[in-house]
């Protein structure tokens, strides 16, 4: 294999092993640091006995992967605030054309799923990746974490059970969620909050994550009044030499607000029926920086 075909093929499974690697992490960062370490392993080693170019990429990258998600739990580092993950540009293109498998893939990468997946250990996190993301079969999970099949499988159920138990699970077609989310941009943008309780669910949650380094809620807004009156007030502040366009992040629509062009806020929701039950809003200037690069 000359060095030219190395990196054609390395190219060619780069989405994959970003995609592993950032449902792994949560971050697009610590994702394009563990990709670029599995490149220069690939690179540097010997690839002589490689069949399978895409199978060996995936394991390395799955290992490299768990030892970094090892590393950020041993530091236990203090978030000020609730956490949300990088928001992550996700476009599947013509390469997936089953819509169920479309489906699958948007949720496996869907903000309130990447959440839940924080709370697990690196392995489960690793196998429910591969199992349910990417239908690895258990045998070839646990080549890639050189652990036996059956402990592979235990800890697959136990991570789908874990992640059935505490994510909420909405079915809301991809177009009517779009259109729900444009109908409350407009609400928001007008600070009308008639029309934002009309949207809200009762119980409706807003989740702020800002990192403590801009201005966003350092706690979970719970209830339609509460979490409608906050939109309100943004409104009325503005945002200085304010943009706001439609993106496709973590596998469906979500608002991204620009100031002076540089990406400020990301909001996304979660749905049920013509009900908003979850509200995101990501303000973290460190997680939006790589969102400057859409087209």
């Amino acid at each position: 294999m000359t060095a030219d075909t190395a990196t054609e093929l390395f190219e060619e499974h780069r989405p994959v092993l970003m995609g592993v690697a950032y449902r792994m992490l949560g971050r697009v960062a610590d994702a394009e640091d563990v990709v670029q370490d599995a490149w220069l392993r690939w690179s540097g080693g010997d690839r002589t006995a490689v069949r399978e170019p895409r199978g060996f990429l995936v394991r390395i990258t799955t290992r490299l992967a768990v030892d970094r998600l090892r590393q950020i739990k041993a530091r236990g580092e203090t978030y000020v605030g609730p956490w949300l993950p990088e928001p992550y540009a996700t476009d599947f293109g013509g390469g997936v054309t089953d819509t169920a498998e479309r489906a699958e893939l948007a949720d496996s990468v869907s903000l309130a799923v990447l959440v839940v997946m924080e709370t697990l250990s690196p392995l489960e996190r690793a196998v429910f990746v591969l199992r349910e993301a990417f239908g690895y079969p258990y045998a070839d999970i646990a080549a890639v974490l050189d652990r036996g099949e059956a402990a592979v499988r235990q800890l697959a159920a136990r991570a789908r059970r874990h992640v059935d138990e505490r994510r909420p699970r909405y079915d809301v077609d991809p177009a009517h969620r779009r259109d729900l989310t444009e109908r409350f941009l407009d609400a928001a943008a007008g600070g009308d909050l008639a029309r934002l309780m009309e949207l809200l669910a009762p119980d409706v949650r807003l989740v702020g994550d800002s990192g403590g380094k801009a201005r966003a809620p350092l706690r979970v807004l719970d209830g339609a009044d509460h979490v409608g009156r906050f939109f309100v007030g943004v409104a009325a502040k503005g945002l200085p030499d304010a943009s706001v366009r439609m993106a496709e992040l973590n596998g469906g629509p979500a608002v991204l607000v620009l100031s002076g062009g540089k990406p400020d806020t990301v909001v996304q929701i979660d749905a049920d029926g013509d009900r908003i039950r979850t509200v995101y809003v990501v303000r973290n200037p460190d997680k939006l920086a790589a969102l400057a690069a859409l087209p």
